[in-house]
């Protein structure tokens, strides 16, 4: 919101959150203004700015959290982001968030915003650490030193926020006068390493002045941890475990709740079938809505116990360490460990992986990253997953199976990054350096939060596109009608719309052991890749429909019965749907953050040019073996 049109409403405080990355900026966000936005022990979580507003004390106070930033020099889009914003719209109140445990570090983001002549307030948050620590920061006199106020503050216990919100109303009520001109250098220096260096001789001043360090550091919990989990030998051996114990989690605790779910879509089926009489409608909703839905909710379960397992790395700062074990690995094939954060994301939605690739400041490092992250296996691909791998393979290898496809997707993504780097971005990585943040114990209720969250976006997109695709198709395959004296042997799905379009596109694919009902799930998949299991449970709901006396079964029984699904098969299909494009709202960011036709034309083409190959590869190779 522009300040002009701020200063029409009456009684409106307009706060701007400013702070380094990790520094607590966004958990304090949600704290005041009560929203869930994502927070990560890392850094790079917010990546664009975000308005909330509460009402306090008369007033209507807006909050905009921006981007995570070590500096106000404009060269990265966060830093652009929080200095346009801080200059232009000109807020009432700059709230700088500082992460008492490292405090040297954080105050140079906090000279450069006294630099502007801002109204700041320091929330010096984290104060429970530092007081662990045994650090003892003298506040009056650091704030007699900075000309502000500070304010403890512990935003992950919502500690301190009742004196924040009095102090921003008493800073734009000019009640607290902010002091201005309190640097001891000129911040109209021309040469910016002399100006750099009067800034860190400042900090250096204003620390030695007000804070007392213990003389010998307490070893943290923190230090003798990353001692295991960063070892040179045993870094990625630990974060392989890790992720393979998440998978099998995902399947093993899944499976029940998954098996209730798929008995109640099937007794719903059969209930709305002897319900209502055979006919248009009863088929819409039977072989339409219930069976294309109903297959993608299934899997509700097994998707919010992957994202529990990935949010608590998150939330510990796991993440963090993961990305600076692959780092030597990382470079051998021109990337760095920086472009591993934005991978691990994907993980969870290409949409903010491909987001967050604006932390890597090298133009060929972002695209190069770009195009790589669609090979991670996105939540949404996860439907498919569980669905070929629960139909063919052994309960008791299910989770090593899942494992193995992830791992695949990111050895191709590696693969892709060393010959996308060797012919296409060729240049050196730039420098990584990366913050590594305490190890932090996650609250049950964040973890449960980010689950329900989780949970409404997926039944939302179930009650959404998933529904609205199954309705689409449902009409591609049931009309036309297959006329009674048509001569031969043909089915009313062949027949229809849809039918023929899925013999057009399967000269394409029947190298991959594909038949046309998989050429249709796959080209609806580009919607969402959620749609290729309700696409497959409406053809074969349909295909059972044209069986007298067919009973109402689940999906994966009904897939593991067709000829077609041979292992070689199962696998390709696995392959292909880890690595072709991603969904139409990817592929949409993925636009807008290259800012090239030529570029999104080239992530289409290579996604799917290499889904395609690895596919056959796999294919032809596993009818050797199978």
């Amino acid at each position: 919101m522009k300040k002009s049109d701020k200063a029409k409403k009456e009684r409106e405080i307009l706060v701007a959150l400013a702070g380094n990355p990790n520094s607590g900026k966004t958990s304090l966000f949600n704290s005041i203004v009560g929203t869930h936005l994502k927070v990560g022990n890392y850094p790079g979580v917010t990546i664009e700015k975000t308005e909330g507003a509460l009402k306090y004390g008369g007033y209507k106070i807006i909050f905009v959290d921006l981007p995570g930033t070590y500096s106000l020099s404009p060269y990265s889009p966060e830093e652009v982001i929080t200095r346009n914003f801080i200059v232009e719209e000109k807020p009432d109140v700059v709230l700088n968030v500082v992460d008492g445990t490292n405090l040297e570090r954080n105050l140079y983001l906090t000279t450069q915003i006294m630099e502007l002549g801002a109204n700041m307030l320091i929330a010096l948050n984290m104060y429970d650490e530092v007081l662990q620590q045994g650090t003892k920061i003298d506040l009056k006199q650091l704030q007699k030193v900075l000309g502000c106020h500070i304010v403890p503050t512990i935003a992950t216990r919502k500690q301190g926020l009742d004196k924040l919100l009095e102090h921003i109303v008493k800073i734009y009520e000019r009640k607290i006068v902010i002091a201005k001109n309190k640097l001891s250098y000129d911040p109209q220096e021309k040469d910016l390493t002399v100006l750099a260096e009067s800034r860190y001789a400042f900090i250096n001043g204003a620390v030695k002045e007000t804070v007392e360090y213990l003389d010998k550091p307490i070893k943290t919990i923190t230090d003798w941890i990353d001692t295991i989990f960063i070892n040179r030998l045993l870094g990625i051996p630990i974060f392989l475990f890790i992720m393979w114990a998440i998978f099998q989690l995902t399947f093993k605790l899944g499976e029940y709740p998954m098996g209730w779910i798929e008995s109640a879509i099937v007794f719903l089926s059969e209930l709305v079938s002897g319900v209502l009489p055979e006919g248009w409608f009863a088929s819409l909703l039977v072989d339409g809505i219930i069976a294309g839905v109903g297959g993608v909710i299934s899997f509700l379960p097994n998707i919010l116990l992957l994202f529990l397992g990935i949010s608590f790395l998150e939330a510990t700062g796991y993440m963090a360490r993961a990305a600076f074990v692959v780092d030597k690995l990382m470079h051998k094939i021109g990337l760095h460990g920086k472009s591993f954060i934005p991978m691990l994301t994907g993980f969870g939605c290409s949409v903010p992986a491909f987001m967050a690739c604006r932390t890597l400041k090298n133009p060929a490092d972002r695209i190069t990253t770009m195009l790589i992250i669609p090979f991670m296996s996105c939540g949404a691909k996860l439907p498919v997953h569980l669905l070929l791998i629960g139909a063919f393979f052994p309960e008791h290898i299910s989770g090593n199976v899942l494992f193995g496809v992830y791992m695949f997707g990111i050895l191709m993504a590696l693969l892709s990054a060393f010959v996308l780097k060797k012919f296409l971005f060729k240049g050196e990585s730039e420098p990584f350096v990366m913050e590594l943040p305490p190890y932090r114990a996650p609250t049950i209720g964040y973890l449960l939060i980010q689950m329900w969250i989780k949970a409404q976006l997926y039944l939302k997109k179930a009650g959404t596109i998933i529904l609205l695709v199954s309705i689409v198709l449902w009409g591609l395959t049931t009309f036309p009608s297959l006329p009674e004296d048509y001569p031969g042997e043909m089915s009313q799905i062949e027949y229809s719309l849809a039918g023929r379009a899925g013999k057009l596109i399967e000269p394409v694919i029947k190298p991959l052991g594909f038949d046309w009902k998989i050429g249709i799930a796959l080209v609806s998949g580009v919607a969402a890749k959620e749609v290729v299991v309700s696409t497959l449970g409406t053809i074969y709901a349909l295909d059972d429909a044209d069986i007298e006396d067919e009973e109402a079964t689940a999906l994966k029984d009904r897939i593991s019965s067709d000829p077609v699904f041979t292992l070689p098969t199962v696998l390709a299909l696995l392959v292909f749907v880890l690595l072709y494009v991603p969904c139409l709202a990817a592929t949409a960011v993925f636009h807008k953050e290259a800012g090239s036709w030529r570029y999104t034309a080239l992530y289409f083409g290579y996604t799917c040019g290499v889904a395609w190959l690895a596919a056959f590869l796999v294919q032809r190779i596993g009818s050797l073996f199978f």
